[in-house]
């Protein structure tokens, strides 16, 4: 049974020097009056990611969905695409919380929206309660060639990206790069390409952004910083990134994965139902652990 996709509560802009972040608040008559910040991955704004997941959460009575830098009708002042750093996006997050006076909440984060998501976690530790963390930036696993190999062809993705005519070449790297093992089912690529196509040049400075990231951020303090984690991961992803996790939560009780049959890197899309009942459970679970 596919559920009704919920109608935003709420929605405007946050209009800074730098930036104007759009953002979309859904609230429902939840069992706790707890707020959830949901962070998309790249190319994909806030909205087309989470709304099949939202319309089935029972745990949150508001959820926050922005679009951020590169994405959606988020934009840079003079709405042309610039280079940034996912500092920056951790900053309009920042900025945006504490303009609606957000100062407790959950958060989830599935990518690129992963990465902000752990280092808006770390950046304010006692602010966030439970984490939802959906393949992110820096956990993909592997070893050291394997992470620069995955690094130089996501630029060569941003390269081809910011050219037209090398438009479609771009978004085959970029695929090729984050879910090798996706389903290629013609009319399935054919969605998926079109949504990103929406903004190549922002996704190309997402790229970028996430590359730099990978550089210079300490992948095992970042991890060090995050709390009551539950991780989830497609099946049909590389076997390295389950593996990475599992690592993880053999060392950490607080740290829980999850693997979703039948997709990949692409999970939020494929697998909204499964998903949204894991969250719920997993904060009652938090909850109960709490009380």
């Amino acid at each position: 049974m596919t559920a009704t996709l919920p109608t935003p509560d709420c929605e405007g802009y946050l209009n800074q020097p730098h930036q104007a972040v759009y953002y979309r608040i859904y609230r429902s008559s939840a069992f706790t009056p707890r707020r959830l910040l949901l962070l998309h991955g790249g190319g994909v704004d806030g909205q087309i990611t989470w709304e099949p997941i939202v319309s089935r959460l029972l745990q949150w009575a508001e959820v926050l969905v922005p679009d951020l830098r590169g994405t959606g009708k988020t934009r840079f002042p003079d709405h042309q695409e610039h280079p940034f750093s996912t500092s920056d996006v951790v900053a309009d997050m920042a900025a945006l919380l504490d303009s609606l006076g957000w100062d407790s909440f959950d958060l989830g984060g599935y990518s690129y929206g992963g990465l902000v998501a752990m280092q808006l976690k770390a950046a304010r530790p006692s602010a966030v309660g439970k984490t939802f963390l959906f393949e992110p930036g820096l956990l993909g696993g592997g070893n050291e060639a394997e992470l620069l190999n995955r690094r130089e062809n996501l630029l060569q993705a941003a390269q081809k990206l910011r050219i037209d005519e090398e438009l479609e070449y771009g978004l085959q790297v970029f695929l090729d790069a984050v879910s090798p093992q996706r389903n290629r089912n013609s009319r399935n690529e054919e969605i998926v390409r079109g949504r990103l196509a929406h903004r190549p040049k922002g996704l190309a400075a997402i790229l970028e952004a996430v590359t730099r990231a990978a550089r210079q951020l300490d992948r095992a303090q970042l991890i060090a910083a995050q709390e009551h984690v539950s991780s989830f991961v497609g099946e049909r992803s590389s076997a390295e990134v389950f593996t990475f996790c599992q690592e993880i939560a053999q060392q950490r009780p607080d740290w829980l994965c999850h693997l979703i049959p039948g997709t990949d890197h692409a999970l939020p899309f494929q697998k909204p139902d499964a998903i949204a009942r894991l969250m719920n459970a997993d904060l009652q679970a938090f909850l109960s652990q709490a009380g």
